[in-house]
């Protein structure tokens, strides 16, 4: 116990003499030891280093967590894992979540409906988009985040206390140098006090000796450095290929997602509400998902019968064949009377089979009903199927 109060008596009695030496070179009433220019500027790219990649790191957080409330969570969460000495499970990503919402949307909407079954296929592909995702940031994560933070909290703190310990020992030293001066002059008045120099050259060649010891220490740190940078740049450049590889996956995935939407609209809008201006001189209707199929929309237009269209002499209803593929269900939205033998009256609400032929115009459609079978319009119809 006595020797514990000696101790920290002593510490006590270091730290104030640090202090006071500290405040008079503040005031510029001591001399203060200047590091070699190799050193000091050793120290300045070190401290460089640290402030830039502590900036690129957190932004690079925000980058791959943007929500600040789901990014403290996750550091909770990563936290109590690493305590416990567990791995941390994957969490879903927004996509994967969105794309899920899809999917299960499509199953109270109706899966074989135009759009359940397209939620279904745009769904999957969020999925796919989350999952590239969620590679993404485990590789970043592990390859550019992880390197970035070991230097943080691993080399930087060992530089840092090595750096305060050398600050320590040049305050030391500069202690000793100003008892040096004192105990000279005290020896110029008189020569009782040549002891005391003696004393005071000895304890600033061990000050010395600590202070160049430290200074090598802290010097090996801080060039050290340099391999940081080398290594932080191989990280970086694998961020950069992670980042492209997640980007190009996301681009592949929207063209085959395009692709397919493209296809499946080619089935359910058939070519009967492609754009033929060019042969036919005329506009087309509006489309089935018009204002025209609103709820207390009225009844559009009939269609014009262009004259390139297959007329009533030509088209023989009797003759027509649906085709073995590419038959689809309608609902009628509004009524229509049939303006000749050719076309077929619709009633509101009703369904019918419908179907296109080769060189019909696509304002029209054959409908069939039973036995009955003639023109309808497109645009008094909403395909099912």
């Amino acid at each position: 116990m006595d020797f514990n109060v000696k101790k920290l008596a002593s510490d006590a009695g270091v730290f104030f003499t640090r202090a006071v030496q500290y405040t008079e070179e503040k005031l510029g009433q001591a001399e203060k030891t200047e590091l070699d220019a190799h050193l000091e500027n050793l120290i300045a790219r070190a401290d460089c280093t640290k402030n830039w990649t502590d900036k690129i790191f957190r932004q690079t957080e925000v980058l791959l967590q943007p929500n600040p409330i789901d990014q403290t969570g996750a550091r909770i969460e990563e936290f109590f894992y690493e305590k416990l000495d567990r791995k941390i499970p994957s969490r879903i990503t927004n996509a994967e979540l969105l794309g899920q919402y899809m999917q299960d949307a499509a199953k109270d909407f109706g899966p074989g409906t135009p759009y359940g079954s397209t939620l279904i296929t745009v769904g999957d592909y969020q999925k796919r988009l989350g999952g590239a995702e969620r590679e993404f940031l485990q590789t970043s994560a592990i390859n550019f985040l992880t390197p970035l933070r070991n230097f943080l909290e691993g080399d930087w703190k060992t530089i840092s206390k090595e750096r305060r310990l050398l600050e320590n020992r040049r305050l030391d030293l500069d202690v000793c140098k100003a008892r040096l001066k004192k105990a000279k002059l005290a020896e110029a008045k008189a020569a009782l006090w040549s002891e005391e120099v003696d004393k005071a050259e000895h304890e600033l060649r061990v000050a010395q000796t600590e202070f160049d010891r430290q200074a090598e220490v802290t010097r090996l740190l801080l060039e050290g450095i340099s391999s940081t940078h080398v290594n932080h740049l191989r990280c970086l450049h694998e961020f950069v290929e992670a980042q492209a590889a997640y980007y190009t996956q996301c681009h592949k995935h929207m063209q085959d997602l395009q692709k397919e939407l493209s296809s499946a609209n080619g089935d359910t809008f058939p070519n009967a509400f492609a754009v033929n201006a060019s042969t036919s001189g005329v506009s087309t209707g509006p489309s089935p998902l018009s204002s025209a199929t609103l709820p207390g929309a009225s009844s559009p237009s009939r269609p014009p019968n262009p004259s390139n269209a297959l007329e009533p002499s030509t088209l023989k209803i009797e003759e027509v064949k649906p085709p073995a593929t590419g038959t689809r269900k309608a609902k009628v939205l509004y009524d229509y009377d049939a303006a000749d033998t050719s076309e077929l009256s619709l009633l509101a609400d009703e369904l019918i089979t419908v179907y296109t032929v080769p060189g019909m115009d696509p304002d029209w459609l054959i409908g069939e009903r039973g036995n009955q079978k003639g023109k309808v319009p497109v645009t008094y119809l909403e395909l099912l199927s």
